[in-house]
Parts: structure tokens; C-alpha cells; sequence
């Protein structure tokens, strides 16, 4: 018996869409993440892009469990002294909620060229509406 292998040619990809509102990030974060590398679909193969693309809409009504919207920081450093930028997830949320759910996603996905291609499959909206009608994308249950 041998292993099935996808190979490029053979991969179907698909849209789908996710309304992000009353959803908890972290739950949200993990089913995108799935979706994005594949794991989803019985031909899932781990050095394949076999994923779909995700369309996420109402970012900027997201739920967090906990005092997180008030303590949770996010930290980055630009390598120089005094270069250290720290902003609070309420900040964050005010002003790009599309990062919020773009970086907890990355952070779910390998950190590698295979993984960055993953990435760009994934667009992230603060309202309803999106440009996206193309793809006909699929509405996701999460």
C-alpha cells in the first residue's frame, strides 16, 4: 500500500467567508489556520499548499475571554536601542482589527516560504463588505 502524495496539479481550491462577529479570537484564529493549510481536506499533504483561501468579514467585532482586551500587548522591537513598541489589544482593535486576527493566524502557521504562500490566502475586513465576490467564496462554519 503506498501514501498518497497531492501534488499541485491536483489540488482544488476553494473560498470561503467567515463572519468574525460575537466569535472568539482564539477559536476563530485556529479554524482559519486549518482551513489555510489544508488539514480539513483528507488529501492534506504537510509540503503541499493544499488550503483554501479565507475571507474573514466583521474583524472588528471580535470577542476575547477574560480581561485580554485590557492586558493583552502587542510587542514589537526594531533592533534598536529605545526601539521596543508596545500597544494594548483595545488600541489595537480601535485602530487595525485586522491585524489582530491576521497575526493570532500567523502565529498558527509554520514560519516558512510554504507558510508565508498560506498567508497571502487570507484577507481580513473590518466591515461587511469585501472585494472578493470573484471567487465565489463558501460560506464557513466556524
Amino acid at each position: 500500500m503506498k501514501t498518497y502524495m497531492a501534488k499541485k496539479e491536483d489540488i482544488n481550491q476553494k473560498w470561503f467567508t467567515v463572519d468574525a462577529k460575537d466569535r472568539i479570537l482564539g477559536r476563530l484564529a485556529t479554524r482559519i489556520a486549518i482551513v489555510l493549510r489544508g488539514k480539513h481536506k483528507p488529501e492534506y499533504t504537510p509540503h503541499v499548499d493544499c488550503g483554501d483561501g479565507v475571507i474573514v468579514i466583521n474583524a472588528s467585532k471580535i470577542r476575547v475571554t477574560g480581561k485580554k482586551m485590557q492586558d493583552k500587548e502587542y510587542v514589537r522591537y526594531s533592533g534598536y536601542p529605545g526601539g521596543r513598541h508596545v500597544k494594548k489589544m483595545d488600541y489595537m482593535m480601535k485602530r487595525y482589527p485586522d491585524k489582530v486576527i491576521r497575526q493570532a493566524v500567523k502565529r498558527m502557521i509554520p514560519d516558512t516560504p510554504l507558510g508565508r504562500r498560506m498567508l497571502k490566502k487570507l484577507k481580513v475586513y473590518a466591515g461587511v463588505e469585501h472585494s472578493h465576490k470573484a471567487q465565489q467564496p463558501h460560506e464557513l462554519k466556524v
